[in-house]
């Protein structure tokens, strides 16, 4: 009888990690990690997020449990994933990128969440990135702040370029404001936008025609996760059809991500803001409160070119000499330059 109690309290406990509630069993934090790609896509983030908890001493299995969540595009999914973690009172949402941030913080408002997101504020997850003021604090990734430098420098890059498609989500908020900003940015510059809208129901040569036939010389990848699952085939594309392209970040240019890969981006390294959630997580394990944590905005800013796509490009790319303490470095056939202001 002793031995039959004893099984069936082992295969109780199979259960609850089957769902993810060993945690509650053992004791240890249980942190949820929302994300809204499909596991495939959100590897690599989740990846770099479980990496930050190892570097400041958090095992997973053993001093913590980290369960990962993936919406695979779906919204009703993510705000799914977002109810069932609060059902399961994890200790801690971690949310990758705007809209999972915003499942969760619609999901509750006493959980902690750690989020990313482009625009913390005008999303209305944050009162002000100096004092968060409810349940959720993280790292802006600066979108809206950029996105004119970012266009900028695709056009120092391609110097004769005139008219630049941008490929975008139209249900998506954040590209929305985006375009706002770059409206006045190719104003500015004396360039013409050409508003293409990526989705799921439209398939991407037929937008290269179309872009190409509208005489598009180069094009713009605005970051979000859906368009970032079509990461390949836009830029075999856009190779194909030799219109030079920009990304805001290097997943779209490093050879490390992407092989052969975009011209060019400039903006965040989204590597070390998944790392660094870690520390945001790890804080308030240790009984801080996100309203007392302030929203993070990084000061380093990372250009990156694929020489290899500006050769099959017919391109030379004017990359001027690296400043004083500033330090340039080749990564498989990329040129990345670290820096706080403009880039070239």
């Amino acid at each position: 009888m002793t031995r039959l109690v004893r099984l069936l309290a082992l295969i109780l406990v199979a259960e609850f990690a089957a769902h993810g509630l060993a945690a509650q069993v053992s004791g240890m934090p249980h942190v949820g990690l929302l994300h809204w790609p499909s596991p495939e896509m959100g590897r690599l983030a989740a990846g770099e997020f479980r990496e930050g908890m190892r570097s400041l001493g958090w095992i997973e299995g053993s001093t913590i449990s980290i369960e990962g969540r993936f919406a695979s595009g779906n919204a009703a999914r993510l705000s799914a994933n977002a109810a069932e973690f609060v059902a399961a009172k994890v200790d801690v949402i971690v949310a990758i990128d705007s809209a999972p941030a915003g499942a969760a913080r619609q999901a509750t408002s006493a959980i902690p969440i750690v989020m990313t997101s482009g625009d913390p504020v005008g999303l209305g997850l944050v009162a002000s990135l100096a004092r968060p003021g409810r349940n959720v604090t993280g790292l802006s990734t600066m979108w809206p702040d950029l996105v004119a430098k970012q266009l900028q420098t695709l056009k120092e890059a391609v110097p004769g370029v005139s008219k630049i498609a941008v490929l975008l989500r139209q249900d998506s908020p954040i590209h929305a404001q985006l375009m706002t900003e770059l409206e006045r940015a190719a104003a500015n510059l004396g360039i013409s936008l050409l508003p293409v809208v990526v989705g799921a129901d439209r398939e991407l040569p037929p937008l290269f025609d179309e872009m190409a036939a509208a005489g598009a010389d180069a094009f713009f990848v605005l970051n979000e996760p859906r368009t970032d699952a079509m990461r390949g085939d836009i830029i075999a594309l856009g190779l194909r059809y030799r219109l030079p392209g920009a990304a805001q970040t290097r997943r779209y240019v490093d050879p490390r991500f992407a092989e052969p890969g975009l011209l060019v981006s400039y903006g965040v390294d989204l590597s070390a803001l998944h790392r660094r959630l870690a520390i945001f997580v790890d804080k308030i394990l240790k009984g801080a409160k996100p309203a007392d944590l302030p929203v993070e905005q990084p000061t380093t800013f990372e250009l990156v070119v694929n020489l290899k796509t500006a050769e099959a490009l017919g391109l030379t790319i004017p990359v001027s000499s690296p400043r004083p303490r500033r330090r340039s470095y080749r990564i498989g056939g990329a040129l990345s330059r670290p820096s706080p202001g403009m880039p070239w």
